[in-house]
């Protein structure tokens, strides 16, 4: 369960994601080759935060949006009361289930969650800014629930049954809607203002960032009993303070001290305050200090090339070093 759906993985034989008509015209008998699998997402009927109007709105944007880090559509079925979903299979699950459990966590080297968040970040950018119509797109729930990663730990964007088109030349506008993604991941001038923009996006996936830096969830108790926003406001102020860094997850910090000649997993200086920075920067308390996404993405990238420098240069130390022995 993703707390709206019920996720099923399905080995669909004779279908051709890349296309799916070919398996048409076959002769009578003949035994196709091909097969994938997919993920089916079942709606419950009832359900008070998703209905048809949010499945057809799905459908059109995944229809609508080609992206390597948006997950594509397949399929969909709507009969009676049911209402079924069929994407691309994210056979690495969905960020949600990795925070908060060590083992999980432990996969997910410091330079693979930059992946991740930078994968993130150019799909956000392409909704806001790189549609080749000039429309722009509002997701309004980004949260791990909706972030899945493929076979090569590829992060894709899902769950676009509440998202907000904007027409041409709208990109600046605001749109005052109800808010229907997670609390935790809500804007906080949104709060105040029922402002919906762009920087709504950025906000949340700031969030994101922040339960990705420190491996655990947003509405993590230990974030909650000290605010009940949980963990934005408690890592802003940790920042404010100079104190984010001793948030980090402590799988990262047991990677950065390894004393030995292997490659070090953990984050370098340069690449870890880059990171913390424009995360900070991301969940700033208004719409107008916020970043535009093709900022993150510079920034995130920077923080990845800090860090793959700093392996070239342990792994070239190492190399001399067995060399001289």
């Amino acid at each position: 369960m993703d707390g709206e759906c019920t996720l099923y993985r399905a080995e669909l034989h004779c279908f051709d994601k890349e296309n799916p008509s070919s398996e048409k015209g076959k002769n009578i008998g003949e035994h196709p080759k091909g097969h994938d699998i997919v993920v089916i997402k079942r709606y419950p009927s009832g359900n008070q935060c998703f209905g048809e109007e949010e499945l057809f709105t799905e459908i059109e944007m995944l229809s609508s949006v080609e992206h390597l880090n948006i997950v594509t559509l397949i399929g969909f079925c709507i009969e009676d009361s049911e209402m079924i979903l069929v994407t691309e299979n994210v056979s690495n699950g969905y960020l949600w289930n990795y925070l908060g459990n060590d083992n999980d966590m432990r996969i997910l080297t410091w330079e693979k969650r930059l992946k991740i968040c930078i994968d993130v970040a150019n799909a956000l950018e392409h909704l806001h800014s790189g549609m080749e119509d000039q429309k722009m797109i509002i997701h309004r729930d980004i949260c791990p629930y909706n972030i899945g990663l493929d076979e090569n730990g590829r992060a894709k964007i899902d769950g676009f049954g509440t998202c907000v088109f904007l027409p041409p030349n709208e990109e600046d506008e605001a749109v005052y809607i109800e808010w229907r993604g997670r609390s935790a991941y809500i804007d906080s001038e949104y709060e105040k203002t029922r402002k919906l923009k762009r920087e709504s996006d950025v906000y949340s996936f700031g969030i994101v960032l922040l339960e990705i830096l420190c491996g655990r969830r947003a509405s993590d108790p230990i974030y909650t009993k000290e605010n009940v926003r949980g963990l934005g406001p408690v890592a802003r102020q940790s920042f404010c303070t100079g104190t984010l860094e001793d948030m980090i997850d402590p799988i990262l910090k047991e990677e950065t001290s390894e004393c030995n000649f292997v490659l070090k997993r953990g984050p370098n200086k340069e690449s870890l305050h880059t990171f913390m920075k424009i995360a900070y920067q991301c969940v700033a308390e208004t719409q107008g200090q916020r970043p535009t996404t093709k900022v993150v993405v510079k920034e995130l990238e920077k923080a990845l090339s800090f860090q793959v420098s700093q392996c070239s240069k342990t792994l070239i130390f190492f190399i001399h070093m067995q060399n001289a022995c």
